[in-house]
């Protein structure tokens, strides 16, 4: 009975002499194996993505949003009534309302020009209270955050992101230079640090100010009180969901609604990390789906590629047999060298999907996440199609009679 090293060194020559053919029945699972991979690497990446430009937003986060207003029978869309103000805020921060919301920030935005010396620019202008950098988990990079003190007095205060500063200041330090902002100077105190692009837009392009400040000379006297957005940072992870009921019972109550008729709505972020999740593994089953159509094909092709080789070596299987081969050994040497044809195909396969990964992103401006495990799977599914492919092809040549296979033209 042959060794396992001489049916491995028969396989291999038995694929080397046949070149061509073996390399276009490879490329089949090659390209399988890749597109599985580089599908699957981009559903990964759109998903990691999404989430840290969700996580941007801040941590343990919960956004209350106005409803929807109805302005000469025509309803507009969420957000568009003014049914927040900083008495909610209030509200919500008092631990014996709300025990599981740890901070709130409320926001009210702007868009405004802005001017420092020759410079111009135009913003996001965000009137904002002291917890805003805890709730937006953000960071001052050079200068500081405005205190209680500030916010309570209006000081005419600034925090500028670092795209911000970088227009309107280049590259020297801009704390304690003034900018002008809208019709107000205001004294710039810090420059954040850069998070980049988020959810909604870039983090790095806003001033921040002191709700106070942009109530009293960014505002309108109607709207001093109102505010556009609260961000709601609870206790932890776990707390999410107290939070969430917390908050909702007590704007129900202050604002006299019921939870049918309510004029705010509240997104959590587990909830919005749900839904990409979901969102992203689906689209990514479905597209790793029809890549894996194409190694149905490879396998096939591998397949046929045996049937062939048994058809072409029939009197050198009868040979083999008549020299005292067992059927068995006959089948092992088949399905060794599909199994080959597969493994060499999955390991192509998967540096061609390694060397996309490394690509694509320069090309498409999204990343490709391609994991061990992925690249570990990809070898084991080459192999076993390689050794499914080649179970009837070898069933086929052991079962020849030697008789017959050496009187065959």
């Amino acid at each position: 009975m042959m060794s396992w090293a001489e049916t491995l060194r028969t396989a291999w020559e038995a694929i080397r002499t046949r070149r061509l053919r073996s390399a276009l029945t490879m490329l089949g699972i090659l390209i399988g194996i890749a597109a599985v991979m580089l599908t699957v690497g981009l559903g990964q990446g759109a998903s990691q993505r999404v989430t840290e430009q969700i996580s941007k937003l801040g941590s343990n986060l919960l956004v209350v949003s106005p409803g929807s207003a109805t302005t000469g029978g025509v309803r507009g869309g969420r957000g568009s009534a003014t049914s927040l103000t900083l008495a909610d805020a209030t509200l919500l921060a008092d631990p014996t309302v709300a025990p599981d919301v740890a901070h709130v920030a409320p926001v009210s935005t702007g868009q405004q020009t802005l001017v420092a010396g020759a410079q111009t620019w135009t913003s996001p202008v965000v009137g904002t209270t002291p917890a805003w950098p805890q709730v937006r988990a953000r960071t001052v990079q050079t200068g500081r955050f405005f205190a209680d003190a500030e916010n309570d007095s209006g000081a005419l205060v600034a925090v500028l992101g670092s795209t911000t500063a970088a227009q309107l200041f280049g590259t020297r330090d801009p704390v304690g230079s003034e900018v002008q902002v809208g019709p107000q100077n205001f004294t710039v105190i810090g420059v954040l640090s850069s998070v980049g692009s988020g959810a909604t837009g870039d983090e790095d392009d806003q001033v921040v100010v002191p709700f106070t400040a942009y109530a009293r000379t960014l505002a309108t006297a109607a709207n001093s009180t109102q505010v556009a957005t609260l961000y709601l940072q609870a206790n932890s992870q776990e707390a999410l969901s107290p939070a969430y009921q917390e908050a909702s019972r007590a704007l129900i109550a202050a604002h006299n609604v019921t939870a049918d008729t309510a004029d705010f709505t509240i997104s959590s972020q587990e909830a919005l990390m749900d839904t990409v999740a979901s969102t992203t593994r689906i689209l990514t089953i479905l597209l790793g789906g029809i890549a894996a159509i194409s190694l149905l094909v490879g396998g096939i092709g591998v397949m046929n590629i045996m049937l062939v080789s048994v058809t072409e070596r029939i009197r050198e299987i009868g040979l083999r047999k008549a020299l005292g081969a067992t059927p068995t050994t006959v089948l092992r040497q088949f399905l060794v060298e599909a199994s080959v044809l597969g493994l060499i195909g999955g390991v192509l396969g998967l540096a061609l999907g390694v060397a996309g990964a490394l690509v694509l992103p320069g090309l498409i401006g999204q990343p490709v996440l391609i994991s061990p495990l992925a690249a570990a799977a990809a070898l084991v599914v080459s192999l076993v199609i390689g050794v499914t492919a080649g179970v009837y092809p070898a069933g086929r040549a052991a079962r020849l009679a030697p008789i017959d296979a050496l009187r065959s033209e």
